[in-house]
């Protein structure tokens, strides 16, 4: 039924019901997205997610049964983008889908519309929205997409609260819900991902029912330096945009997947 459904409104979609042959269909090039359902025989789905994350960023939608939250939360620590709990309204998955897809275009919006921004520095760490890459102290940080829009955001207002709402509704791209504790999850694993700054204070800091800040350490070269465009100076470093993305197929599980 779901196949059917999400054919009509234009993705193209392929499907295994098998873990182990849905999790080589996931790695094969061509697909955006998966939905992935942690019910499967031959591999379970947490499993498959491991696997998928060994090797690849796509985007991953987990189908949970209701009220698993301990199975919704290992799937967000592995590297789940986002989760749904059956049964659920097709509607809402397509929401969902959506959703997730928009993200990497809702990231190339915010670039055309602002300055060309290739790079974000704050003290030791470096993220590259050209090439999508994170370092810290040089060394390169794996992170999810969630977990990228989720830095960007962070290091673009570092030094201020950015609020739950502005989280969730931007980088999630779903209603606001102070119930709903993915958020939580994601920044958890960035900050596993990040540690802590030089000296052992904590990056990330949670602002008790308003949200999180990044904390922007000090530097002594900021006093002399004129924090000019280009420079390595904690803040933006200007450079090129690349001009667009391809458009997205979906892959699923069941698995769901397919091309718009």
């Amino acid at each position: 039924m779901l196949t059917e459904y999400l054919q009509q409104e234009g993705f193209r979609v392929e499907v295994g019901h098998r873990g182990d042959t849905g999790l080589a269909r996931a790695l094969a090039s061509g697909h955006d997205l998966v939905v992935l359902d942690l019910m499967l025989p031959g591999l379970n789905g947490l499993d498959v997610l491991r696997r998928i994350r060994e090797t690849s960023r796509i985007p991953v939608l987990l189908l949970t049964a209701r009220g698993s939250e301990v199975d919704r939360i290992v799937g967000l620590e592995i590297g789940a983008d986002d989760y749904l709990s059956k049964p659920f309204n097709p509607r809402e998955l397509l929401a969902r889908i959506r959703a997730v897809l928009r993200r990497p275009m809702q990231e190339d919006l915010r670039s055309q519309a602002q300055p060309p921004i290739q790079r974000l520095v704050v003290g030791d760490i470096v993220l590259d929205a050209g090439t999508h890459t994170v370092k810290r102290d040089g060394k390169d940080v794996q992170l999810t997409a969630m977990e990228f829009a989720l830095l960007r955001m962070l290091l673009e207002s570092a030094g201020q609260i950015v609020s739950r709402e502005q989280m969730v509704t931007t980088v999630l791209g779903r209603i606001f819900s102070p119930f709903d504790r993915s958020l939580d999850v994601h920044v958890s694993n960035l900050r596993k991902k990040l540690g802590d700054l030089a000296g052992g204070e904590e990056r990330i800091k949670s602002i008790r029912s308003v949200g999180y800040l990044y904390g922007k350490p000090a530097d002594p070269a900021d006093d002399s330096a004129d924090g000019a465009p280009g420079s390595l100076d904690d803040g933006l470093v200007d450079g090129p945009v690349e001009d667009g993305r391809a458009r997205h197929p979906i892959t699923g599980t069941g698995f769901q997947s397919g091309r718009r």
